[in-house]
């Protein structure tokens, strides 16, 4: 893969798309004062080197009445490479898992879950999740209102 650092006009296309990935090559061109050519050719630029790797609608959990986020902290009962591999592919299969980080700290890995309700979240934990191998202590943390909804990056 070819190492590319993008300039400010790169730069200047991502944070657009980032608000709006439905602007088209026009509308990017009349916003920075460029041609839809130049333009066309940095996007694709961008996606193939994968500054871009995907394009997604997102939605308002709010729409869907009863929407439980929780955070769930998890330290693993045994460290070595392969039991995070192992722990970071299992939980990937989770719908409920919309994101999985390993961490520095007290705990291994954060997840951010998604769960219906309280039931719906007691039974994730303990039908799905808590029959992995080499769980050990959990903490859940579950969001009460949610103050910042960012997905866009600073560039």
């Amino acid at each position: 893969m070819e190492l590319y650092t993008p300039d400010q006009t790169d730069r200047d296309i991502l944070a657009l798309l980032q608000k709006d990935a439905r602007l088209t090559y026009k509308e990017l061109a009349a916003i920075l004062h460029l041609s839809k050519s130049p333009i066309q050719e940095r996007v694709k630029r961008l996606e193939r080197l994968g500054f871009i790797s995907s394009v997604v609608a997102l939605i308002d959990p709010n729409k869907f009445g009863n929407c439980m986020i929780c955070y769930l902290q998890v330290q693993l009962t045994n460290h070595s490479v392969n039991t995070f591999r192992l722990f970071q592919q299992e939980v990937s299969k989770f719908d409920e898992v919309l994101e999985c980080y390993h961490t520095t700290g007290g705990f291994d890995f954060m997840l951010k879950v998604v769960a219906r309700n309280m039931v719906a979240y007691n039974d994730f934990l303990t039908n799905k999740f808590g029959r992995l191998d080499n769980i050990g202590t959990l903490n859940s943390s579950l969001v009460i209102t949610q103050a910042k909804r960012e997905t866009a990056l600073p560039v």
